[in-house]
Formats: structure tokens, C-alpha cells, sequence
């Protein structure tokens, strides 16, 4: 079972605009090589499109360096994926097969499953990586809820990385 202190979730937008891809990219894996050195070992990600999927990505490449961390996903519910264009689903089949593991908040979509998702997250983190950059919906209110159960959030939309 996970253990809230070695754990981290991601929170994001779905649209990540093209030219800042890579350095979002970037910061999320430095980020979590960071973490991995602090001791964090789980990473919880929504199935979501976007930001989720590239968090997703990125842990499961940075398990061949560090076969001991471990992706959770904890998706809203069992259908999704259901109208999503045929490469998003795929993508989204392909990170479920390869995750450790699989929660399900809901068998079905209710209208308050993304919302007891990102609760879900959260209450189970210590840390939350997000892609922030508008102050409503759902990002917004995951990071709030986040910052006031003092997780130790970092917004990889405002940081800005310098190595000396």
C-alpha cells in the first residue's frame, strides 16, 4: 500500500501549448528525479488528457533509471476514455497496461467523479506536481485543495530552473 509520505500526485491542464512542451517536459523530470532522491516513490496520476498523460509518460520512462518507483493511476471512472479520439484512447490503453496499479473512484461517470478523483489525489499525496496557468477550474481548485492540506506544491508553469 501507498504510503502518503513517499507520495506525489500531478494536477494539470489538458492543453499544453506547443512551445512550451518540451520545458514543461523538462521540469517534470527534474522534478521527479528530485522527489526520487527525497524518498518519494509513488506517483498518483489522473488518466486525464494533457498534463496527466505526460506526467504518466514521464514516470514510466524514469522506471527503467528507477525500477522501484511505481505509477498509480486514479481515474474518475471505468469509461473516460469513451469519446476520446482513437490516438488519445490508445496512448490511454497503452499507460494503463503499463501502471502499477489502478483505482477506480466510480464504475460510471457521475457528475462529481473528477472531483472526488482530484480530492482522492490529493488526500493520498504529500507532494503535487501541477501545470497551472488560469486561477479556475478544475487545476485551480486541485492546487488550493492542496496547499490547504499543506502539500508541498510545485507549479512547473511559474518555476523557473538554473543550474550553476
Amino acid at each position: 500500500m501507498e504510503n502518503r509520505e513517499q507520495s506525489c500526485c500531478f494536477t494539470g491542464h489538458r492543453i499544453i501549448p506547443k512551445e512550451e512542451y518540451a520545458e514543461v517536459t523538462r521540469r517534470l523530470q527534474w522534478e521527479i528525479v528530485r522527489l526520487i532522491g527525497e524518498g518519494v516513490r509513488y506517483f498518483q496520476a489522473g488518466g486525464a488528457l494533457g498534463f496527466d498523460t505526460l506526467a504518466a509518460q514521464t514516470v514510466l520512462r524514469l522506471k527503467k533509471s528507477f525500477p522501484s518507483i511505481r505509477l498509480i493511476l486514479v481515474l474518475p471512472c471505468k469509461t473516460q476514455h469513451q469519446y476520446w479520439k482513437a490516438k488519445d484512447s490508445f496512448l490511454y490503453q497503452k499507460i494503463l497496461k503499463s501502471c502499477d496499479r489502478v483505482i477506480y473512484i466510480s464504475e460510471e461517470y457521475t457528475k462529481d467523479c473528477m472531483y472526488r478523483r482530484n480530492r482522492y489525489l490529493v488526500d493520498h499525496s504529500q507532494y503535487c506536481i501541477c501545470y497551472q496557468t488560469k486561477s479556475s477550474g478544475g487545476t485551480a481548485y486541485t492546487v488550493n485543495y492542496a496547499k490547504k492540506q499543506c502539500l508541498s506544491v510545485t507549479n512547473l508553469a511559474q518555476q523557473q530552473l538554473s543550474f550553476f
